[in-house]
Order: C-alpha cells, then sequence, then structure tokens
C-alpha cells in the first residue's frame, strides 16, 4: 500500500507527517503499523482520505511502567560517548544483547548517577489521530 499518513497524540504534535514528503510504502501485516491501525486501513480503496481516532491504548498498548528502567551513567558512558550530556526528553539508542537491531528509550528523570528511561512508546496509553490519504494499493 503506497500512502501518505499522519499520527498525532493528544496534543495534536505530530509524530508521523508524510504529506509533505515521499508517500510510504508499507506492507500490511508485517508489524510495520500497529494491527489496531491496520486493522482500518485494510479495504480502503486507491484515492480515499480519510481520518480516524484511536482510543487511549489502543494504537500502541497501555503505558507499562514495567518499561521504566533506570540506567547507570557509568554503563552509558562505556557503551557510548563518554562526553555525551544528557537531558531529560532525550532518546537515546540501545542496541539488542545481540547487537543485531536497537531500540529506544527517552530519559523521563535524572539523578546523581544514573537515568530513568522509559522504553515505551511515545504514545503508549495515550488516544491516536491517524489521518491517511491511500495512492495505491498493491
Amino acid at each position: 500500500m503506497t500512502l501518505h499518513y499522519r499520527l498525532a497524540g493528544p496534543v495534536g504534535g505530530d509524530a508521523i507527517n508524510t504529506f509533505a514528503e515521499k508517500p510510504a510504502t508499507l506492507s500490511l501485516g508485517t508489524g510495520q503499523l500497529s494491527p489496531a491501525i491496520e486493522a482500518h486501513l485494510i479495504g480502503l480503496p486507491e484515492g480515499v482520505r480519510t481520518q480516524f481516532e484511536l482510543a487511549p491504548g489502543e494504537a500502541f498498548g497501555p503505558h507499562n511502567p514495567d518499561l521504566l528502567q533506570r540506567v547507570r551513567l557509568s554503563l552509558l558512558r562505556e557503551l557510548g560517548n563518554p562526553d555525551t550530556q544528557y537531558s531529560v526528553g532525550d532518546v537515546v539508542q540501545f542496541p539488542t544483547p545481540d547487537g543485531t537491531a536497537g531500540y529506544a528509550g527517552s530519559v523521563r528523570e535524572m539523578g546523581p548517577d544514573w537515568l530513568l528511561f522509559d522504553f515505551n512508546h511515545p504514545l503508549a496509553g495515550q488516544p491516536v489521530t491517524f489521518e491517511v490519504h491511500v495512492i495505491g494499493v498493491l
């Protein structure tokens, strides 16, 4: 499916917006979009432009408190650039244990020798607006 889309959270800021760029080409059922968003896209014909609202947690699941983790600054300096300065709101990339992929966490709090990271999706537990213009169906 080739499409333009915009994904926005409850405060209206766009998390993703392809309308001013090259359209995206996505394969449904491959995990590129959440199942809840894909369910709204299935069956949409070429040329349609629509918008739909997803309830809190529907698009990216509930906010999971178990995905809040403290990480020692010494470990961050060991794994990355020892001179990096961190601030609340920064998004930091971490490698998976096997080193073949990565995941991101945002800094929520800072302590004297640790940072509290939130590894939830930024829109987890929040209502989401999804606007789409279907350009082509493959």
